[in-house]
This record gives C-alpha cells, structure tokens and sequence, in this order.
C-alpha cells in the first residue's frame, strides 16, 4: 500500500522529466545535446553528477559531457574508454530493466581499467539502501529500431536523497535514457544533415566556378573550339561554337549551330572526319568557310559529361594550320616537280609509272579476258567526255585511277600489239629530246636556254589532254605518259607534238628553233620503272638516227 507522499513524488517527478526531455529537443547541435542531456540527468532526475560517454566511429566510448562538477569535468572530459572495458561493466551487477547497476562490493574491480572515472571517498553505508561513493549506475542508450545500436551510456552519481533509486527512480532514469538516445540520433541526424548542405554548397560553388572557368577558357580560346551533341539523331551537331571559330570560318554562331562538322567538311576529307575517333581523335582536314573557300585545320575531340549520369558531348578543339600546309605543300611541290618549268622531275615521273605497274606480267589477251572489252577511250580527240560505265571519269587529273588501286583490284597495265591495229589502248611512254638546243645554250647562253626549256615545257602541256603526264626528265629531255591509247594514237600525238616545238621560239627579241625526236614505248606489268623509260629512250635514238640519215640524204 503506497504512501499520501508517493503519488505526490512521482507526479512532481514527472514534471521534471518532462521539462528536461522537452529541453533536449531544443539544443542546436550535437555538442550541445549530449550537454543538456547531462544537466537534465543533475536538474530533472535528482543526482549531484551525471556524465554521458558517447560511441564513437571506432567504437570506444568518450566522455562527452559532464555536469554538477567542473573539478570532474576537466578531468576526464574528452577522455577516451575501451569498447571492451565498457561491455565488461554493461554485463556485471544488477540488471534494473535496461539499467545496469554494479555495487561497491563488485565495482572495486573496476578501479583500474581504462574507463574513465570519477569517485569520493565516504562511510560505508548505515542501511541496506543507502549509496556508496564508489556505487555504479549506468543508463544505456540505444538507437530506436531492432538493431540496439549502443549510442552510448549516460552514468549518474551522488542522489541528492543519498539513497539507490527506487522502482520509480529506475524507470524515470531508463525513460529519460530513452529520450535522450532520441534527441541524440536527432542531433547527429541534423549534423549529418547540415554538413551535407554544407559540403553541397561547396560542391555547387566549385561547379559554378568551375563553369565560369570553362566558358571563359571556351569562349575567350585565341583558337577555335566547339562542342557537339553526340549519339541520338542529331550526333554531331554543332551546339556551341567560340568566337575564334566563327571568325576562323566566317559563320555566325546562330548559323554554325544548323551544321555539324560532317556538313562542312571537304569532300575529299569526308572518311579523314569519319576515321577519327571521337576521344582522343586527331585529324587534319579541310572546313568550308562562308566564302566558298576551304581552311586547313586541325580537329582534336574529348568527350564531356554534363553531370556523372548526365549526356555526353563532343568537345572539339580546330587550330588553323592553313599556313603550315601550305608550306608542307610548297615543300611537297618542290620535291617532286622541276624548279625552272614547274613539270614533275624524275622522281615524280617514276613514281607515277610505277604505281600503274605491277610485277606479274600479264598478255593483252587475258587482260581482255579478264576484265572485258569495255574501252574508257573512243579515240583520242574524244579522251576528255569518256566515262566509266558507272558515270564517272575513269581518271583523275593527274592522269592516274580514280582510287588507289588495292592488290586485289589492280588493273593490268598491257602494251598494245604495234604491228597489228587490233583497237587494243595502253599506257604510251613518249620520250622526247631537243634537237640543236646545245647549240643554242653555246650561241646565246643558258638564260636563252632556260627560257626554251620554259616554252618548250608550256607547248608540251598545252598539246596533251588534261589527264596526261608531262616531266621533264633532265636537261633537254622530257617524257609524256598518255594512256589509254592505241599505236596509230600514239605516233599522231608524237607528230603534232613534234610540230608544236618546232615553232619558232622568240627569246630577247630574237627567234630561235629547236628540233624535237620523239620515242614512243608502251608500259606493261611485269617490265620495272626503268626497262619502261628505257625502251622509249632506245626508240627516239633509233628515231633521232633514222631522221639524221634522212636529212643528209636530203642535202
């Protein structure tokens, strides 16, 4: 049967608990919780001393507050008990529900683990529920959930009655250790929470500058740079473009955005632009510029995401090389064509015979076997309209296959049979040399002789058609390469060749003549560089004699 006073105390001590619990719900941080929870255990709960050792990420136990002496409070606060250690005290003495109460006469044991503590000395107790200074309480708190996830243990000292708690005393102090472990799961919560906030504003702002820093380093790049959409049904095009590569092209940014590079690329360098990879890529080609004109660049792709997860995009840097080209192609122009007429040299002939040739000799009669009767030339006046049977010209300007032939779509070069005019065309070989030009080197000095060479090189260009060869091979020779001829075709050019040289030249004022003797050989697979260029050296000499005996049987 209870007392008139007990009903009074429990309500008095409901009163305290409540208004310490609502006092946890108001500290701002965590430090400041694990602080209110020790002051509510000393104000609301009726104990002189009162220390909360809060879990850390390693699992040991820190004091983490103390409250009713600042003596005590210097001395362990911050001070650090092992995970074992404190399970060794959570499992000894009296288990008071979820409390854990160990008396004097176990809890001397404890005196020398690592645990940080805090006692005084006194009497020994004068009745059986009297408190002895070195007595031990413990409130653990565990995480709300299944889990019991210890968040740590709040240790309570000195009732202010001098008396262990009662029933009710016990279930006040588990109650309050109860709440506390809410309001510190709260208070780590909201840490959590606001250094989270915290790291993304840092995060934002570094992006935001970092953006800042991108489009300035893009906008303001000396050379230019674009970025474009990639997959999806616009791959590749533009959707930004910097000023210098507007100003490089002569487009406007609102206009560049209707094109990918693919749309203004040049033609022939439409597979160079197709090739390149999209990281990492490199490729030097033409883009068309607002004038009609084309620009060498150099192309550079990166691939950038706009988030982590986000699409990527195409980041292409475009450096003008135009100058740089042109002087790789003056050097290339140089190499490979004769300084004083501007005609391929010997080397640029041999290489341009040499890549019609191939090293299995083949008759004109497999060849037709092989590849069929289809003639690319109906005769030579009329070289310039033929077309393949697909539409399109069997050779380009320099005289050679539209494609690089592979080795499995050559074609064989085959001299037509010259004492039988079957209609059978080949690759014709025309060397020529200048009758009486020593002569005239002798006479009038070598700025005339250079100048008939020049003259002689321009009337050799302008009586052959567009696809042929002219080179001059050294000195007072030159050889023409002219395919897709027949015998009878290839002594007529030699013919009106011969006549366009033999015009006068005038030069200071004065005209002179030269001579010209024309040897007409026939390239064919199986015959190298060398034999071919020899057999039409051997024919004009033969020619050249036979025209020397002519003329002394004349005079």
């Amino acid at each position: 049967m209870e007392t008139e006073s007990e009903p009074y105390v429990r309500l008095a001590t409901l009163r305290q608990l409540h208004q310490v619990v609502a006092e946890l719900n108001t500290a701002r941080s965590l430090a400041d919780t694990l602080q209110t929870v020790a002051d509510g255990v000393v104000a609301g709960l009726g104990y002189e001393l009162a220390c909360v050792n809060l879990v850390r990420p390693d699992g040991d136990l820190v004091v983490a507050a103390f409250a009713g002496s600042a003596a005590a409070e210097a001395l362990i606060t911050g001070r650090v008990g092992s995970r074992p250690s404190w399970e060794r005290r959570l499992s000894m003495g009296e288990a008071w529900g979820e409390l854990r109460f160990i008396p004097h006469t176990e809890g001397w044991v404890l005196i020398e683990d690592d645990v940080p503590q805090w006692h005084t000395e006194g009497p020994d107790p004068r009745f059986d529920d009297e408190w002895h200074p070195q007595d031990r309480l413990y409130a653990p708190m565990y995480a709300s959930g299944g889990g019991r996830e210890l968040l740590g243990v709040i240790s309570v000292d000195r009732p202010r009655n001098g008396r262990r708690p009662g029933p009710w005393g016990q279930e006040a102090l588990q109650m309050y250790a109860s709440q506390a472990a809410i309001a510190i799961s709260n208070a780590r919560l909201r840490a959590n929470m606001q250094r989270a906030l915290v790291r993304l504003e840092r995060e934002q702002q570094a992006l935001r500058a970092s953006e800042e820093s991108f489009r300035q380093a893009f906008e303001y790049a000396p050379s230019g740079m674009a970025i474009a959409e990639m997959g999806g049904d616009q791959h590749g095009r533009l959707l930004r473009t910097n000023d210098a590569l507007c100003r490089l092209l002569g487009r406007p940014a609102s206009a560049m955005r209707r094109y990918s590079f693919a749309d203004l690329v040049h033609p022939e360098d439409v597979g160079t632009l197709l090739r390149t990879s999209a990281e990492g890529g490199r490729a030097e080609l033409r883009l068309g510029r607002r004038d009609g004109t084309y620009l060498w660049v150099s192309l550079r792709n990166s691939v950038v995401a706009d988030t982590a997860d986000g699409p990527r995009f195409l980041l292409t840097h475009v450096e003008d090389i135009e100058e740089r080209k042109r002087h790789e192609l003056q050097l290339a122009h140089r190499a490979s064509h004769d300084s004083l007429t501007g005609l391929p040299n010997s080397a640029e002939l041999r290489a341009r015979l040499s890549a019609r040739l191939c090293e299995r000799p083949v008759s004109a009669r497999t060849t037709a076997a092989a590849y069929g009767s289809f003639d690319p030339y109906e005769s030579y006046d009329t070289y310039d309209s033929a077309e393949s049977a697909d539409g399109e010209h069997a050779f380009r300007s320099d005289g050679f296959d539209s494609a690089p032939a592979g080795p499995f779509d050559h074609v064989h070069t085959v001299a037509p049979d010259t004492d039988v005019d079957d209609g059978a065309k080949g690759l014709a070989v025309l060397f020529c040399d200048l009758d009486g030009f020593k002569s005239i080197n002798d006479r009038f000095g070598h700025q005339t002789g250079d100048a008939v060479l020049v003259e002689v090189a321009r009337r050799l260009t302008t009586g052959v058609r567009e696809g042929d060869t002219v080179a001059r091979l050294g000195g007072d020779e030159f050889v023409v390469l002219a395919d897709g001829l027949g015998a009878a075709d290839a002594a007529d050019l030699a013919v009106r060749l011969r006549n366009a040289i033999i015009l006068p030249i005038r030069v200071g004022g004065r005209g002179v003549r030269v001579g010209a003797s024309f040897g007409i050989g026939w390239a064919s697979c199986g015959m190298s560089v060398e034999e071919v260029l020899q057999s039409a050296d051997q024919r004009m000499y033969i020619e050249k004699r036979s025209r020397a005996k002519v003329h002394r049987r004349a005079g």
